[in-house]
């Protein structure tokens, strides 16, 4: 293990890294959380910020940057080829067939030089680690989130030969628990690894190395994994933050002022990252409980295993840090990285920041529960892009994702997002395991009622290490789990027999999954096809929409290639509709229209479905048409960055 020279004392210089391949046009928060915590904590360290993934985006330009940090088994053999440069032959294979299996827009990267792209990548990376005196540091860290880890693993080793004293510590989503002790026991090159939240641990190994320390005596501290607790049997405890309103505002300086020595052609507005919440509220407890977690929590995900329960930023502290940093960066453009943004808090915060009058354009993911009113808001102060998490169109496979919402519960947010112009980049999960042909059939019949609004995206089911799927596989019908195949491309075989990766594979029934699960991606594909054409034309409007006369009400179906078609409803069908704007119960619209027969009811609500202009689910009913007078459409806007 690699220790500084105690005679030389502690300086406080300290470099954070972020390596490629996160998204170029917005900085890391977790490099701008850090820095700006460690400083507020010792204003005498010189925190040192690179988001190098900008400066190789630069480099390579930023529309093939784009497309390989996309996928991520195309961006990992990039620095895999410089990390194992005798692979990268079969490396060279490897990229080609990831590049032939995607999509058609991955099909120019099986003509690219791949052998010129590495030497590219190698000439610009070298040339940042050389120019920096490592030798100069008392710490270096390094943030790896998915799709960062073999060029982590390349900066850290390069790093090492030139400063073989400098403490390297390492954290993030990906290394975490058990792949933690594996990273560890396999690359030498780094020190120590911070497990969960990085922000107290991190502060305790500063405090430990300014007190004359070395990362070799480092005593057993919660949230940093040495190498010697890679042989014990538990896992190291997590260190975090009790509450998040004590956390200044992400310093992002160094990502811009970096931005700013660009020629003027490669310069643009970056979208501001920041966060209201850690953790998931859905897996939560509902309250910061370290040791009592429901077993809640969505079976695929595995996007909370950095955290213990939930904690939110308050209202003005939030508004404050968007209003701060927006002046000082100039830019509008922001995404909150939270799992979900908080339901009880958003409203406050969005209807607060609707009062500062600034033109935001805003991004974030909310669970399919959050209501028309919250979504008001939200779109008030400028939000423009949400990804819900869907998943599912059949409410007995969402039973299975655990993921606490139903197939009506879907449409309906779908449908609130159409009218107010929110464009949903929601995921459709396809191969769930455990998964049968009446969720397919459920899920098809959900996508003929759908089709008015926007298409969701095919997403193949993939296993998470530590996800409650990868924890129980016995009952999801897994009858083994392992590393993913692709990473023996990636990797030497010893070093892929001692690590635990992320991204894991199963056997059991996946090729069932696959056979069942074709006839919902063409019928998705048909779906975004006919939306597209639907909307071709600037500010088409939404496919189904109606038009109140206050004693009928008229709906009205664009069609493809076809007049469209117009549906009258009168006295108490047209009450009947609007009562259904919002998701009902029969029993509560029999409730409401008492003077009428269940029969009759029952008879209309039955009628509607047919024609798809209503959808039925466990008994509740949804009225699929939105009001022309309210629709925010905005075509096909695109975000100012």
């Amino acid at each position: 293990m690699a220790d500084r020279n105690k005679d030389r004392g502690f300086a406080g210089q300290i470099i954070l890294v972020s390596a490629p391949w996160p998204l170029f046009n917005r900085p890391s928060i977790q490099l701008g959380v850090l820095k700006g915590y460690l400083q507020a904590i010792d204003p005498s360290l010189k925190v040192s910020c690179h988001h190098f993934f900008l400066r190789l985006a630069e480099a390579i330009g930023y529309p093939l940057y784009r497309l390989l940090s996309s996928e991520v088994w195309l961006a990992e053999s990039v620095y895999a080829a410089l990390l194992y440069p005798d692979r990268q032959d079969r490396l060279h294979r490897f990229f080609n067939r990831q590049a032939r299996r995607r999509s058609k827009k991955f099909k120019e990267l099986v003509n690219l030089d791949f052998f010129g792209l590495i030497k590219q990548v190698k000439n610009v990376s070298d040339s940042f680690i050389e120019e920096t005196d490592w030798t100069a540091l008392d710490l270096a860290g390094f943030s790896v989130c998915l799709c960062q880890l073999t060029a982590s693993l390349y900066f850290i080793r390069r790093i090492r030969q030139r400063a073989p004293a400098l403490p390297l510590v390492a954290g993030g989503s990906i290394i975490g628990g058990r792949a933690a002790d594996d990273l560890l026991a396999t690359f030498p090159e780094i020190d120590l690894i911070i497990t969960g939240e990085g922000e107290l641990p991190l502060v305790r190994l500063i405090n430990h190395l300014k007190a004359g320390g070395r990362c070799s005596d480092l005593p057993p501290t919660d949230g940093l994994v040495r190498r010697e607790d890679s042989r014990a049997q538990a896992a190291v405890p997590f260190c975090q933050l009790s509450s998040l309103e004590t956390l200044p505002r992400p310093d992002f300086t160094d990502y811009f002022e970096l931005l700013e020595t660009f020629a003027s052609e490669k310069r643009f507005f970056p979208t501001l990252p920041l966060e209201i919440s850690r953790g998931c509220w859905w897996r939560s407890a509902g309250s910061f409980v370290l040791t009592q977690e429901r077993s809640r929590g969505c079976a695929f995900c595995n996007l909370n295993l950095q955290w213990q329960g939930y904690r939110t930023k308050n209202a003005s502290q939030i508004v404050d840090e968007i209003d701060q940093l927006t002046d000082k960066h100039r830019v509008l453009s922001l995404a909150f990285m939270d799992n979900a943004l908080p339901p009880k808090k958003s409203r406050d915060i969005f209807h607060e920041l609707a009062g500062y009058r600034k033109n935001f354009y805003c991004f974030a993911e909310l669970r399919a529960s959050t209501g028309r009113q919250t979504l008001e808001n939200l779109c008030e102060a400028g939000m423009k892009e949400v990804q819900i998490g869907i998943e599912s169109l059949s409410s007995r496979l969402l039973k299975k994702l655990n993921k606490g919402t139903t197939a009506i519960e879907n449409l309906e947010i779908m449908k609130h997002c159409e009218a107010l112009g929110l464009k949903n980049i929601a995921n459709l999960i396809l191969r769930f395991p455990g998964s049968d042909e009446t969720d397919v059939v459920e899920t098809l019949r959900t996508i003929r009622f759908a089709r008015f609004f926007r298409p969701l995206r095919i997403v193949h089911f993939w296993l998470g290490m530590q996800s409650p799927v990868w924890q129980n596989p016995r009952d999801y019908g897994l009858l083994a789990v392992y590393n993913h195949p692709y990473y023996k491309d990636l990797f030497p075989e010893d070093v892929c027999r001692r690590m635990r990766f992320m991204i894991q594979d199963y056997r059991g029934d996946k090729m069932m999954q696959r056979k069942i699960w074709r006839p919902v991606a063409e019928a998705v594909k048909k779906w975004q096809k006919d939306y597209e054409q639907l909307h071709s034309k600037p500010y088409a409007g939404p496919v189904l929409t109606w038009h109140d006369g206050q004693q009928f009400l008229i709906l009205r179906e664009r069609r493809i290639r076809e007049d469209s078609v117009n549906h009258r409803l009168e006295g108490t069908s047209r009450e009947i509709y609007l009562f259904c704007e919002h998701r009902r119960g029969f029993e509560e619209i029999r409730e409401k229209f008492s003077s009428f027969s269940a029969d009759k009811i029952k008879s209309f609500l039955s009628m509607m479905t047919t024609k798809g202009l209503m959808f039925e689910d466990g008994g509740h009913y949804l009225s699929l048409a939105i009001p022309a007078d309210q629709c925010r459409y905005s075509g096909h806007q695109l975000p100012q960055s």
